[in-house]
């Protein structure tokens, strides 16, 4: 039996959460997990073997195993130590921001000085951020978890599959539009303004699935004030993992009108090109049907363009059939992870 480390200890709860749920009864690897307090405290565990961590132990901390393949989720900061760690062992990082990933020094020192200021400059200061670029290069592999993106350079590692769980039947359509509710992100403007001028007869609810706060609080609360026949939902605080799951489950349609263009490290990025959305995994984890901008490209059959009466083609998507366990049950998904963890560790 092969090991792995896979490290978390800046952002990426949710992907270590897939990960642990994808391995734990793997007979072809045994897996400890280095995790920061935050991150741990977002994640559900079982029989697994959890390390609080840091960027300051976690290089003394591996020094004490061996390990096969070392797999670091997030490189948003941290960079001197997890530059040592590529140095040092046979180390793949997942790439969220792919333009990010290739940033140049020039490019790193004007954008400091674009926003955050004082974070950054401790960034650079203390952990090592012009040593980005150099970190993701000097790792042995570099992994996306959207196929769409994988290349010479990008190797793709299935990591999200569909849970089996009884679906049950709404009375009301419910539309789940799954994320932190900020206009950054996704077109929450859009949103409202679709539903405002909805005029179906139809029981919908829209479950807004993510914090609301600002602006965007204030417009849904009275969005929900000035609706008959419309259910809204919404929370002022940070969803549950618990509670996201429970509304997942009951969704009829996931709506996802994600913004074409956004940033990292006010670096640009291109969602379904440079950046993956995390809604695709929520699609494929829930067997939910998602409707997506029309500029947003995807192969995938339940990756739907939004038509111009999104209400309608909602009502239409509740009776929306795709076999998602044929193509993303957990059996063949672990499969071929593990397919490609064995290529990690023996190219």
């Amino acid at each position: 039996m092969k090991k792995i480390a896979y490290i978390e200890i800046d952002t990426h709860a949710e992907i270590a959460q897939d990960f642990i749920d994808l391995l734990h009864d793997s007979k072809e690897f045994s897996v400890d997990y280095y995790f920061s307090e935050k991150i741990k405290n977002q994640i559900i565990e079982g029989e697994e073997v959890v390390h609080i961590s840091d960027s300051s132990m976690i290089l003394d901390q591996l020094s004490t195993k061996k390990y096969d393949l070392v797999i670091i989720g997030t490189v948003h900061r941290y960079f001197n130590t997890f530059l040592a760690i590529s140095e040092k062992y046979n180390t793949s990082v997942i790439v969220h921001n792919l333009n990010f990933s290739k940033i140049s020094k020039s490019d790193l020192i004007k954008n400091i000085f674009k926003n955050d200021l004082i974070y950054r400059l401790k960034l650079w200061w203390k952990e090592g951020l012009f040593y980005a670029n150099k970190t993701y290069a000097k790792a042995k592999h570099q992994l996306v978890l959207d196929q769409e993106f994988s290349s010479v350079q990008f190797e793709f590692l299935p990591l999200f599959y569909t849970k089996s769980f009884e679906k049950t039947k709404n009375e009301d359509l419910i539309i789940v539009i799954p994320g932190g509710v900020s206009q950054k992100r996704r077109n929450y403007k859009h949103i409202i303004e679709t539903i405002q001028n909805c005029d179906n007869k139809e029981n919908l609810t829209f479950v807004f699935l993510g914090k609301a706060t600002g602006d965007e609080l204030r417009q849904i609360i009275n969005l929900g004030r000035s609706l008959e026949n419309i259910n809204i939902t919404y929370f002022s605080e940070r969803v549950s993992p618990e509670n996201f799951d429970q509304w997942m489950r009951k969704a009829d349609v996931l709506w996802c009108p994600i913004q074409r263009e956004t940033e990292f490290f006010s670096n640009k990025e291109i969602y379904g090109k440079t950046k993956m959305t995390g809604n695709l995994g929520d699609a494929i984890k829930y067997g939910k049907p998602a409707v997506f901008p029309k500029n947003y490209s995807s192969k995938l059959e339940f990756i739907i363009p939004e038509e111009e009466n999104a209400i309608e083609q909602f009502i239409k998507l509740k009776n929306f059939q795709y076999n998602f366990q044929q193509d993303f049950s957990r059996e063949k998904i672990q499969k071929d992870a593990e397919v490609i963890l064995h290529q990690l560790i023996s190219i």
